[in-house]
């Protein structure tokens, strides 16, 4: 047995760090390390509430609207107010603006960039996979990154900046769109459509939603193998055996994505377990944090995180991160895209998952699939705004009191949990999507879900930087600064 230390890795937001045990050249087991400690959860107690809209941006430069909308979520169920119907639309515009750059960044820029490395040399596929994905040089990566750049100029209309956009409210959105706005916005929206359909699936939108099983998935990367960015990466999933490496927990968190002014989300919430191809509803009630492996002060059971404590411990005995260890019902729980589509009831990523469970092709299909999907509803939101109703209600935060805001980032299930005492906050506790899934062991030893992903992973014979370890990580596209907040 060999000891392996991975990082600090490239191309994630935030330090990471991976210590791998390695015999017969497989990954036995895997510890994560969030090396980095921030403080968030600190500096807001003492603050006034309203105060958390201005700090919680700050937490992340990539996801900072996804903070927003979880603390404005917590702040509005404090005030128990009723957000209006063009609020909900404004909002649900802001956040999927800023998630579909994610989604786009991780497959172009970060993920797919690993198949351009000297180790796939003797493979066919490899000098396309340069043409179009070396970093900086990529054909394909200069076009996402243009495109990228025009797109996220929707927030200068719809939020005024990014990042750390402040118009995010409890009541909804400070920035109404008006008719002529609104006009300009369809017409971004559909120029990305037009990059997706022409260089990620090089088919149309609606063509690529109907498919509904893996078999009509690989019928349509048959037609073409090479056509288009999206079958090339199945090409790579076959070639190379993606959908067998990096197995998740089998259970997938989705706090539930996008409100409806009628009740509910667009993405359902809710907890998918493969095991039984079901899904339970969600008890947030359930969510604890374990500080067992973490430097920080260790109360005597895992806590709610209303009552939980964040408190550096620099020199504890057995801890290997920064980062405490979430549970839902005391069980460890993926999060991401593949959560919000399995929960969704989205057919293909059922398929998919149902086959081979949650691993590197599911997750970045899952992934791919929801930057397709939503573009669409971005259409129908904007087209269901009135420049005439309002975008704000009006509120008063009470001077005592507790509120939870629930949200999907990017990466998954984002909470943050609020105590308001004496007119300022008592405690604010953040459970972020990389909380979930890059979570140490926990007070009875079990792994988080990319510890558990990483075991059985190949190691090449010679190698520092496992590839094989680096797909796995990528799949997950871990944002350590909301990690360790």
């Amino acid at each position: 047995m060999s000891r392996l230390l991975v990082g600090p890795f490239n191309r994630v937001e935030g330090d990471l760090e991976v210590s791998l045990d390695v015999q017969d050249g497989r990954v036995r087991s895997a510890e994560v390390n969030a090396t980095m400690y921030r403080g968030f959860e600190q500096i807001l107690r003492g603050k006034v509430p309203h105060d958390a809209l201005v700090y919680v941006p700050r937490i992340c430069g990539i996801c900072s609207v996804s903070q927003s909308v979880a603390a404005a979520r917590a702040l509005a169920d404090l005030a128990g107010v009723e957000v209006p119907p063009n609020g909900l639309h404004a909002t649900n515009l802001i956040l999927a603006t800023e998630n579909l750059a994610d989604h786009l960044t991780h497959f172009y820029l970060f993920f797919m960039a690993d198949f351009a490395r000297p180790v796939y040399a003797p493979h066919a596929w490899h000098g396309e996979a340069l043409r179009r994905f070396a970093p900086e040089d990529g054909e394909q990566v200069r076009l996402a990154t243009a495109a990228r750049q025009r797109w996220l100029t929707l927030l200068g209309t719809l939020g005024g900046k990014w990042p750390h956009t402040q118009s995010v409210e409890p009541g909804g959105s400070t920035r109404p769109i008006d008719a002529a706005e609104r006009v300009r916005l369809l017409s971004k929206v559909r120029e990305f459509r037009m990059f997706l359909e022409r260089e990620l699936l090089a088919c149309g939108i609606e063509e690529w939603l109907d498919l509904a099983s893996e078999e009509a998935l690989w019928q349509w990367h048959a037609r073409d193998p090479l056509r288009g960015d999206l079958r090339f990466f199945l090409t790579l999933v076959r070639d190379l055996g993606l959908d067998a490496l990096g197995p998740g927990p089998g259970r997938y968190l989705s706090y539930g994505a996008y409100a409806r002014p009628e009740g509910g989300h667009t993405f359902a919430q809710g907890v998918w377990r493969g095991d039984a191809q079901r899904l339970d509803a969600l008890d947030p009630g359930a969510i604890t944090e374990d500080a067992t492996r973490a430097w920080l002060a260790q109360p005597e059971t895992a806590l709610h995180p209303w009552r939980g404590v964040t408190l550096p411990d620099p020199d504890k005995a057995g801890a290997y991160t920064w980062n405490k260890a979430p549970r839902l019902d005391g069980q460890v729980v993926e999060t991401g895209a593949i959560a919000r589509q399995l929960a969704s009831g989205q057919a293909l990523v059922r398929a998919a998952v149902a086959r081979c469970g949650g691993t590197v092709y599911t997750r970045v299909l899952a992934r791919v699939l929801e930057l397709v999907r939503v573009v669409p509803l971005m259409e129908q939101w904007l087209q269901a705004l009135r420049p005439d109703a309002p975008f704000c209600a009006s509120l008063a935060l009470p001077d005592e009191g507790a509120g939870v805001g629930l949200s999907e980032a990017a990466r998954g299930a984002l909470g943050h949990w609020l105590v308001v005492q004496g007119g300022r906050i008592a405690n604010y506790q953040i459970v972020a999507p990389t909380s979930w899934n890059f979570s140490p062991r926990d007070a009875a030893g079990v792994p988080g879900a990319l510890e558990r992903a990483l075991q059985d992973a190949p190691v090449r014979e010679g190698e520092k930087t496992p590839v094989a370890v680096q797909h796995i990580v990528r799949s997950f596209d871990p944002c350590m600064v909301c990690t360790v907040h």
